[in-house]
């Protein structure tokens, strides 16, 4: 209560940490070279900040505004989460069991027992980014939440695994119930009603705006370049909203105020502050030494006064990297946007923002901490140990190609074929397009490929053996086997 009646963070310190914010992001662009960066602030139901830096492509002259629409990728979690809260009429209907009709999970009592709070807090049971790799392959959304299935399951809401799909099934099912599709909910419960005008679901509203911020990956040489496109329409919920900072700005006033916005009621005092209820461990220790939990969409955690502060963090690493960070006992937030792969600048943004607002100084240098903490994140459990681009000494010959060559099936990743060019030069296909993969030899019935999407881990290898092909990336919970037909 002393914390309450005496905020620590008043206008007054506020306006200092934002008169600091236009160095603060103009070094952490220099010194990372992410090329454009949106940012808003809000302090007590007001717009403090607001400022677009750099460019939105790499090679043009166009800079980024307030109005710049970004991919904010998982940043959509806690977006989608205010969705659901405004589409219940009830903090307890999260814990019902609202599932799309024909899921289910590997264990049938997990199946009958799971609830859109277990799905939106990643406590199902499901494994780490289960069914990413089917959307790397191009299958669509309906094929992916259909085999989550057969992914191998944890103890049911004793662990915590982060899980794009799993959240989206939840989100699909709530509007499935409502009688929507998810990109009409979104667009009816929070975003037309907020006046997010520039806020949407779906892929193409982002890809068709004349003020969009290209997604950029970092060159060897240290520059950035716009090399792909990011298309996440199949976890719309997880990670697929677009936005700009000035609607961003709105959504963090409705958060802030309890779910409302320029007087109006939107999303339900009771069912939104149940998003922010920590659900499960997260983290025993994070980056900055203190435990984090996850709630409906948002990572919880407490600061070293005991203020609850929310956050979220997005990432493609085929080039958008986004935070929001929020204090709602002081009605204080932030939210940076980013076109470039992570490399930690949004979320360092965010905490130099909130350590000198909440002590009136630096403690360290953040963005050495963020990026750390990205660089190790990001180390694929799918990324080989063995150097597939340099084969042993001694390495024994591949057999002719025909005994390679043929079509395989697997129950997860579906169909897989060989084919060998005229010069017995081997090619892998996958997914349902497909994708074409040159396979190089290695050693033996062993070769490889470069992997390639939003979760390529490099040069992966490819085994055969008595009519059986494994895909090592693809086989980190052992579904990577594929069967001669």
């Amino acid at each position: 209560m002393v914390i309450k009646d005496n905020p620590a963070v008043g206008a007054a310190v506020v306006h200092k940490a934002v008169a600091r914010l236009d160095r603060t992001v103009a070094d952490m662009m220099r010194r990372t070279g992410v090329p454009g960066v949106s940012v808003a602030v809000v302090h007590d139901d007001e717009v403090v900040h607001i400022k677009g830096y750099g460019l939105r492509r790499t090679g043009e002259n166009a800079g980024v505004g307030p109005d710049t629409v970004f991919q904010i990728a998982s940043l959509s979690k806690p977006v989608s989460s205010t969705v659901v809260a405004g589409a219940l009429t009830g903090p307890d209907e999260w814990d019902g069991r609202t599932v799309l009709p024909g899921f289910s999970l590997k264990d049938p009592w997990v199946t009958e027992h799971v609830t859109t709070a277990d799905l939106f807090s990643h406590r199902s049971g499901l494994p780490d980014h289960a069914g990413d790799l089917l959307e790397d392959l191009g299958y669509d959304q309906a094929y992916i939440l259909d085999h989550l299935r057969l992914e191998p399951l944890s103890p049911f809401r004793a662990s915590y695994a982060y899980t794009n799909f799993g959240f989206t099934a939840a989100a699909e099912a709530v509007a499935r119930a409502k009688g929507s599709s998810w990109q009409k909910l979104s667009a009816d419960t929070l975003f037309k009603p907020a006046g997010m005008t520039r806020t949407s679901t779906e892929f193409s509203a982002f890809i068709n705006s004349p003020d969009r911020a290209s997604t950029h990956v970092k060159n060897p040489d240290g520059t950035w370049s716009p090399r792909f496109v990011r298309d996440p329409d199949a976890q719309a919920p997880a990670g697929g909203v677009s936005s700009t900072a000035t609607d961003m700005a709105r959504w963090l006033r409705l958060q802030l105020s309890g779910g409302t916005l320029d007087g109006k009621r939107i999303v339900p005092a009771d069912t939104l502050a149940r998003t922010h209820v920590p659900e499960i461990v997260s983290q025993p220790a994070n980056a900055v030494g203190t435990t984090s939990f996850y709630g409906l969409g948002w990572n919880v955690s407490y600061d070293g006064a005991g203020r609850l502060r929310l956050s979220h963090s997005g990432a493609f690493d085929l080039g958008a990297n986004t935070n929001v960070t929020m204090l709602p006992l002081e009605r204080l937030g932030i939210v940076v946007l980013t076109n470039g792969a992570p490399v930690g600048l949004p979320d360092a943004v965010a905490l130099d923002f909130f350590d000198f607002a909440e002590h009136g100084k630096v403690s360290t240098d953040w963005l050495a901490l963020a990026a750390s903490a990205y660089a190790q994140a990001l180390e694929d459990p799918g990324r080989s140990s063995t150097d597939y681009a340099h084969p042993p000494a001694g390495a024994k010959p591949a057999r002719d190609s025909a005994a390679y060559t043929g079509t395989y099936d697997n129950p997860y990743y579906g169909k897989a074929t060989v084919t060998a060019a005229d010069d017995g030069a081997l090619t892998l296909s996958l997914g349902p397009k497909p994708l074409r993969f040159p396979l190089t030899h290695y050693d033996g019935d062993t070769f490889s490929f470069e992997t390639a999407g939003e979760n390529a881990v490099g040069r992966t290898g490819v085994t055969f053996a008595d009519g059986t092909l494994r895909v090592e990336y693809l086989d980190v919970n052992r579904l990577g086997t594929f069967t001669q037909q």
